[in-house]
């Protein structure tokens, strides 16, 4: 629609103002496009959600003010009439009954009242008191005390306070329906703002919410419409990586995001390619690539001539460990030996750094000579530290396990460790994978031969030992 307009008023003032006024936002950054979009609906979304939070904030205000001290006051108006006429009739009963329990009745009934005046002056405004109310009624009990005295002569105190006391009496339950009739008055004004602090809440949501749809639905379609012809390249070529072909991708040249996203499609499809070549030769128990991907890998690098560290590593006495707790359990040590192979390469490796698994408890790391070092010891200070978790309480306490050996002798097997053998090409030159092989091979049965978790390079010297 805006394409069409600006069709329309070409060559006219008003055309070339809008055609200024957009033509910066289509040549932005598809993320620029984006996060403008985005903030402009945030702005007014942020706008929503301040004016309305602070619309319940006053409303919530408002009723906590009804709940926490309107309603209680008019309850405790209330319950004051019932006091002060319980009161009343318990001064009346004393006079003719003449019982002390009567007249400690009236004695309690005045001392809630007394409370019930506090209640009221703790939830009343401060520009009002309740000072008549506390000195009416401490007149209002000292006519019945007067009263008492005269008992002998219910006559006189018929005559003389029986009228004092309804006209004191009629006195305090005016002042106690005034505090609960404003206590009523003061609830309806703060209805009334609530109903009206809701209703402008809503309408103003509802205008702001319409402002940011159409604000997003603008901003969608001007990037949509910029960007659509290429995201259906970007789509042929999803079809295409998901149908397992990885060559010839169709390509998107733009030098933004999109265009980043077409190489990145390209750099994924070529790891794709070597992933499932790799995957083919993986361990179905660890995941980890096999004995052709590694002997490819270990070929490209000495075809390129690179710096070489391959690391060939064994687990001591694994076959006693699964003599004693069977295969499912050694299985649970071997993927665990592989991930701490995995976090030590991450951590101290790069990423053309390779982690093979040749099978049962040997594995294979291709680094180079300045890195080994680092990822071996932390190989061998992690197996050291998670080994004895997956041996029982029993055998932990021992140190050690009973078992047979290949020749079917009983003897006892120590906790399992780790021997890495390390060859470079640092000092000597390698015709081919073969040579490397069967000198790790070598090393490896020098360094099983040394007691605990160990790795030795090819000058057959001891590097590290625990």
């Amino acid at each position: 629609m805006i394409k069409l307009y600006i069709m329309y008023a070409e060559g006219t003032e008003k055309g070339f103002m809008l055609r200024t006024i957009i033509s910066p936002f289509l040549h932005l950054s598809i993320a620029s496009k984006m996060l403008l979009g985005y903030f402009l609906v945030s702005v007014i979304t942020i706008i929503i959600a301040v004016y309305v939070l602070s619309s319940l904030e006053r409303i919530n205000r408002i009723n906590n003010s009804i709940v926490n001290k309107t309603v209680p006051l008019m309850n405790t108006a209330e319950r004051m009439e019932d006091t002060l006429l319980s009161q009343e009739l318990y001064g009346r009963r004393y006079v003719i009954l003449k019982s002390p329990e009567m007249l400690d009745l009236f004695l309690k009934k005045n001392e809630e009242f007394d409370l019930q005046v506090k209640e009221i002056e703790r939830m009343l405004p401060k520009d009002l008191s309740v000072e008549l109310l506390a000195s009416g009624h401490i007149e209002y009990k000292n006519l019945f005390v007067e009263g008492f005295k005269h008992l002998e002569d219910p006559s006189l105190l018929a005559k003389k306070y029986d009228r004092a006391i309804k006209k004191k009496q009629k006195e305090l339950i005016e002042l106690i329906e005034k505090i609960s009739i404003g206590a009523r008055r003061d609830q309806n004004e703060k209805t009334l703002i609530i109903t009206s602090i809701g209703t402008m809440a809503f309408r103003t949501a509802i205008v702001l919410c319409v402002l940011g749809i159409l604000l997003g639905i603008g901003t969608a379609m001007l990037i949509t419409r910029n960007i659509a012809g290429l995201i259906t390249k970007l789509k042929l070529a999803t079809k295409q990586i998901s149908e397992g072909s990885f060559d010839n991708l169709p390509r998107v040249w733009n030098q933004d995001e999109l265009g980043d996203l077409s190489r990145s499609f390209g750099e994924m499809a070529n790891r794709l390619k070597r992933l499932e070549e790799m995957s083919l030769d993986a361990s179905p128990l660890t995941r980890l690539p096999g004995g052709v991907s590694i002997e490819s890998v270990l070929k490209k690098s000495l075809d390129a001539d690179l710096p070489i560290a391959f690391c060939l590593l064994d687990m001591d006495n694994f076959k006693a460990f699964n003599d004693r707790y069977g295969y499912a359990r050694g299985n649970e040590i071997i993927k665990r030996t592989a991930r701490i192979i995995e976090e030590a390469v991450s951590q101290y490796g790069t990423e053309e750094d390779f982690v093979g698994h040749i099978g049962g408890d040997d594995f294979v790391i291709i680094s180079t000579p300045d890195r080994y070092s680092s990822i071996c010891t932390t190989i061998i200070e992690i197996f050291d530290r998670v080994v004895p978790d997956f041996y029982d309480m029993e055998d932990r306490q021992k140190g050690y396990i009973a078992g047979r050996s290949r020749q079917g002798e009983e003897m006892v097997f120590p906790f399992m460790t780790i021997s890495i053998a390390v060859v470079t090409n640092q000092t000597r030159k390698f015709s081919n994978y073969i040579q490397i092989g069967e000198l790790s091979a070598e090393l490896k049965e020098y360094a099983k031969s040394i007691p605990g978790s160990v790795y030795v390079v090819d000058q057959r010297r001891r590097i590290s030992e625990d």
